[in-house]
């Protein structure tokens, strides 16, 4: 629960997933690219299913 003294959880484990994707994107481009359309497809059917 945030009680509006910073983050909660989940936006600390967003952004450190975040950054992790994002570096490991810098050090292998094709998987970043695979991070890039999994990362869509799940937005898509998250949008589907709403």
């Amino acid at each position: 629960m945030n009680n509006g003294n910073g983050p909660d959880l989940r936006t600390a484990l967003l952004l450190l997933v975040g950054g992790i994707a994002t570096y490991v994107a810098l050090l292998h481009p094709a998987v970043g690219v695979a991070l890039l359309v999994g990362v869509g497809v799940a937005d898509l059917l998250h949008l589907l299913l709403k």
